[in-house]
């Protein structure tokens, strides 16, 4: 397969997340070129601030091959990783990072923080950046853009509740 088709799979994560109501971040793991971990954000589903799509592919693909190095793999992500996710994937020693969009906001790789480049760690990743960057961009504008809609309509039916006490 090509970046590209894995970063499919880790969209078909981040539509699960976005259905779920949350954050649609999605990533998959690959070894050997198989996918062995696939999830979605469920940071609000598992009442768990660390339950970041990244951070749980990790996880399973420890267990998974009984170790916690995971030299061998790629990690395909639709969103740039935060500063958590970043320092999970160079504890966790992974060779390859691929993003779809750049987070302007909270990304550790490219974006405000250089953490998988920083000269002073142990381990530096191989990163792509980009793939298929549209789409993985869309997916959360269009998440943000239904919440404030949902937002607002919320705030006008109290505000026509308290208008009819």
């Amino acid at each position: 397969m090509t970046d590209e088709e894995y970063m499919r799979e880790a969209l078909v994560e981040a539509r699960k997340a976005y259905d779920m109501g949350e954050i649609p971040i999605g990533a998959v793991l690959v070894h050997e070129g198989n996918i062995i971990s696939r999830h979605h954000n469920r940071r609000e589903i598992d009442h768990d601030a660390t339950a970041h799509a990244e951070v749980l592919v990790i996880r399973e693909a420890n267990a998974l091959l009984e170790r916690w190095r995971l030299t061998g793999c790629t990690l395909y992500v639709t969103i740039e990783p935060c500063p958590m996710c970043a320092g999970a994937i160079i504890n966790s020693r992974i060779d390859r990072v691929v993003y779809g969009s750049s987070d302007y906001k909270g990304g550790a790789v490219e974006s405000l923080f250089n953490v998988l480049s920083h000269p002073n760690l142990n381990h530096e990743p191989e990163v792509l950046a980009g793939v298929l960057q549209e789409e993985c961009s869309q997916i959360m504008k269009d998440f943000f853009k239904e919440r404030r809609r949902i937002r607002r309509g919320t705030q006008v039916a109290e505000e026509s509740a308290l208008e009819m006490r």
